[in-house]
């Protein structure tokens, strides 16, 4: 398959217009000056009196109808009121005007033909600007005419002016540009929104023991665990290790929660009678609501439970009466965590839940979110391609989408968003997607919105108060290999309010205190920020319109964490990468040690000998020549923020049959000969590596083995050189053994051997454990 240029998958710095031209002030209070600025025709039709009554009864239902050249949006009609209120907005985009003509008509809905019962018209070189933070234009009483230019009966109160897209009026508006759009599910889908995520809670329930459970079956030892449920988040303890009624487990269960909370934790008691059948011996249900909050690891209260158990008649619950078990939890919401929702190496948030533990904001993020250009078409739409293209952008708990733009691979959105920042270290995320909602959609729900790509930006890559206007490109993996979707234009500006308190954050840890006081397992947190997640997607998909979950599980990227093999490749060449600086500066001492360039090696003699005769120098000099190389280097410094590297992510070269399995659901869907291909492919690669890390553990225990005399002859050689080398050191100065150390190591080729060193022979003779593995 042929790949496309490298150059194509660059990043390229742009001069847009932005801000209309203006240099503004403040820019915190500044709007729209990270955008270009689009010019919009705005009426907003408010409302009409003493309109005459048209049909039989006398009565009229009507509705306003905004018309110039092509474009035509009308009001909802009322039944029968001659006094109807309509206050709708219609925003005409000046790029796409083709009248000098406004005419706003106030006509009666009928089966047949609608009455026309007046209209007012306008001429566009007329009608008045408006710039915001002015206040909005005062809409006035205009007398109907008929269409000969007489006075009708009845009066329409409207305002009409030329504004941007900062106007008030501008999200609610209906747009020419989305004049295809049908039904309100459609123009709703279509409209920019800002979203928040949940609060998100970590909920622990310590399970400490239970009293007084009641068996069915008296004559054998019961095994009892407790199980807890939470919304789709089931969890269980361990079968208690006291066979009676009175077990103890003092085991923790971690919860993802959400605010509000809906629905109560359910906990049931349940003995294994026998395996795959379990015998539930007592429940309760418990609102979350009233449980504890802390924001330390002081231990809260234990409270004991009461257990109802269950019994059907007739189909019906009831309630034993009798029955009085009890189980002792401790249960508490803690609020000192921060509760993952995002991959950690691009996460927006790191603050805990608690409000009461957030440190002031440090600065302002804002976005600009230009245009894109180049999109691929995503979708046939009455026999031609097509793409309506919208943004998510997500930092923090706030997510921003952007207005779709129908029918269109050049689209325009010149939208601006704001965000507060709390740390530097964190990173934006930028999705755009094609729309798959529009036109009353697709009922079943089955129809998915499509990705055309994501950018992320980290903060600490961003200079203070610099305009960033680049070109992203917009890469997807697919099936078939990297394809380049598209670009995306933005402008980002990360404003610091105080820089001494930013430096500050560089000193604290990255992760609230609790994370460290008392840290949570690797696996709790993985299966946590999964519950974590599926929350967040379910919670936006419910929002009205939905931020929908296939939209929020790949800003959040839900699945990072599945093997692959393209991403392994990646990794390792990330390791080697790292290790080729130390890789290179190690050839060079073994340049420098075989002479191969005389004075470097005279010069490098020359430095030891100052060093071992003036040891205070060492470490100085350590530091300025690390000073140096720093400022040597911020001649090269990066001028652009970094972007998806299609090299680094090894996607430009992945074979087809690894992009395969990327893609592969889980667990497998694919046949038994090629899962057994991969599986055999896995199982060599993991041999390497597992050669690898055995290489490397038995490095580590042949050190081990010097002292251990796990070969005696070995450790009584090494003991006695020890005793040897102790007494040559405190009779020899320090820095004479240095120096012939130092000269040994660096000495001619013509005294050197050809075989390994005493020293590395005696070491790799030395046993490891390698004899005691099956």
């Amino acid at each position: 398959m042929m790949r496309p240029p490298h150059e194509d998958f660059a990043l390229k710095e742009t001069k847009p217009h932005l801000g209309g031209g203006k240099v503004t002030g403040d820019k915190l209070t500044s709007t729209y000056d990270l955008v270009e600025q689009m010019q919009y025709l705005y009426v907003r039709v408010v409302k009409a009196k003493d309109l005459p009554g048209k049909d039989v009864t006398g009565s009229c239902d009507p509705y306003a109808e905004v018309k110039l050249g092509n474009y035509k949006g009308t009001t909802r009609h009322f039944e029968k009121k001659s006094n109807p209120e309509w206050n709708q907005v219609f925003a005409f985009s000046k790029d796409r005007l083709q009248a000098s003509m406004l005419e706003v008509t106030v006509k009666d809905k009928d089966f047949v033909k609608d009455d026309f019962m007046g209209r007012v018209l306008f001429d566009l070189n007329e009608v008045p600007k408006r710039v915001p933070p002015d206040s909005p234009l005062a809409p006035q009483w205009y007398r109907l005419e008929d269409r000969s230019g007489n006075k009708a009966k009845g009066e329409l109160m409207l305002a009409v002016w030329m504004g941007t897209q900062a106007d008030e009026a501008f999200p609610e508006a209906w747009h020419s540009d989305a004049a295809a759009v049908s039904g309100a599910d459609g123009l709703a889908n279509m409209r920019s929104k800002v979203y928040l995520s949940p609060k998100l809670w970590y909920l622990r329930v310590n399970v400490i023991e239970a009293q007084d459970l009641q068996p069915s079956d008296k004559s054998r030892f019961p095994e009892v665990f407790v199980k807890a449920i939470l919304g789709n988040q089931a969890l269980r303890t361990r079968i208690s290790m006291s066979k009676n009624i009175n077990p103890m487990w003092n085991e923790d269960l971690m919860f993802v929660a959400a605010e509000p909370f809906e629905e109560p934790m359910i906990l049931s008691v349940e003995d294994r009678v026998v395996p795959n059948k379990e015998e539930v011996l007592g429940r309760c249900a418990i609102p979350l609501q009233y449980v504890d909050r802390r924001l330390d690891h002081k231990p809260v209260n234990s409270r004991w439970y009461n257990l109802e158990k269950h019994i059907i008649v007739e189909g019906e619950k009831k309630k034993e009466i009798k029955f009085a078990s009890r189980i002792h939890m401790r249960i508490c919401l803690e609020g000192g965590y921060h509760v993952l929702d995002e991959s950690t190496h691009y996460s927006s948030n790191l603050r805990p839940t608690a409000k009461q533990l957030w440190k002031s904001n440090i600065g302002v993020l804002e976005l600009g979110i230009l245009n894109a250009h180049g999109l691929s078409p995503m979708k046939t739409k009455d026999g031609r391609a097509t793409t309506d293209a919208y943004c998510v952008a997500k930092y923090g708990q706030k997510w921003v989408r952007t207005r779709t733009i129908i029918d269109s691979f050049t689209p325009k959105w010149n939208e601006q968003y704001t965000w507060e920042v709390f740390d530097p270290c964190t990173v934006i995320t930028i999705g755009v997607y094609d729309n798959c909602h529009l036109h009353g959609g697709d009922k079943s729900g089955a129809a998915k919105d499509s990705r055309i790509g994501k950018v992320r930006i980290r903060l600490s890559t961003l200079e203070t108060d610099r305009v960033y206007t680049h070109s992203y490109p917009l890469l997807v993996l697919h099936p078939t290999g990297v394809k380049k979707m598209g670009e995306i234009h933005l402008a980002v500006r990360f404003t610091c309010s105080s820089l001494l308190n930013m430096m500050h954050m560089y000193s604290q840890p990255l992760l609230p205190k609790m994370h460290y006081v008392h840290p949570l397992t690797v696996s709790q947190l993985d299966s946590l920020r999964h519950q974590a997640t599926q929350i967040v997607s379910m919670r936006l998909s419910r929002a009205e319109p939905p931020l929908r979950k296939e939209v929020v599980e790949y800003m959040l990227d839900v699945g990072s964490h599945m093997w692959s093999m393209r991403r392994s490749k990646a990794n390792f060449f990330r390791i080697m990468g790292v290790f080729s600086s130390l890789i290179a500066v190690g050839k060079w001492f073994d340049q420098i040690c075989n002479w191969k360039n005389p004075i470097t090696t005279v010069l490098i003699h020359i430095l030891f000998l100052i060093l071992v005769l003036y040891p205070e120098l060492i470490l100085p000099t350590i530091f300025l020549y690390l000073f140096l190389i720093g400022v040597w280097y911020y001649r090269w410094r990066p001028r652009h923020p970094p972007h998806m590297d299609t090299r680094l992510s090894c996607a430009d070269n992945a074979h087809p049959d690894e992009l395969d399995e990327e893609f592969d659901t889980f667990p497998t869907s694919r046949p038994n000969d090629i899962v057994r291909m991969r599986y055999d492919r896995l199982r060599s690669i993991a041999g390497r590596i597992q050669t690898v890390v055995g290489d490397l553990a038995t490095q580590g225990e042949r050190l081990q083995s010097l002292l251990s005399w796990r070969d005696p002859r070995a450790s009584a050689l090494f003991v006695i050189f020890c005793l040897v080398a102790a007494i040559v050191l405190y009779v020899t100065p320090f820095q004479v053994v240095a120096l012939l150390a130092g000269f040994y190591v660096l000495r001619h080729p013509r005294f050197r051997h050809k075989l390994p060193s005493v020293p590395l022979s005696f070491f790799r003779r030395l046993p490891a454990r390698t004899d005691c593995m099956l």
